[in-house]
């Protein structure tokens, strides 16, 4: 890892919902927990990558989050991630999503391993 990926730095990102993200067991075309959780994680990878050495990458180690408001196919989530801390090769995050409308959507923490993808791929 390189210098510079300190608790404190964060990073937000706006994504439009698709007939993708739906949650499938609903009648109504509303934006699912594991599509929301995946952009959490999407997120946090953002604000990780440009710290990484060339062979690093993170993996996703541990979610803990609250779905607590719908939102509807069509409409955009700003999802941010900051930095709580690192330590021994681990990222904590806090992560925060919200609606265009401006409700709250999710919230809660996000672990992240930093790894090297070629020991990590059986390789040197």
């Amino acid at each position: 890892m390189k210098d510079g990926l300190v608790p404190g730095l964060k990073h937000s990102q706006t994504y439009v919902t698709t007939l993708e993200m739906r949650a499938q067991q609903l009648a109504a075309d509303v934006f699912s927990t594991p599509s929301m959780i995946g952009l959490m994680e999407h997120t946090s990878v953002k604000l990780t990558e440009p710290y990484l050495d060339e062979n690093e990458q993170s993996v996703g180690i541990h979610v803990d989050v609250r779905h607590m408001a719908a939102t509807r196919i069509g409409q955009s989530v700003t999802i941010t991630a900051e930095i709580l801390e690192v330590k021994d090769g681990k990222v904590r995050y806090a992560v925060i999503a919200f609606n265009d409308q401006g409700v709250k959507i999710g919230e809660g923490y996000h672990r992240r391993a930093v790894i090297n993808q070629k020991k990590f791929a059986g390789g040197a």
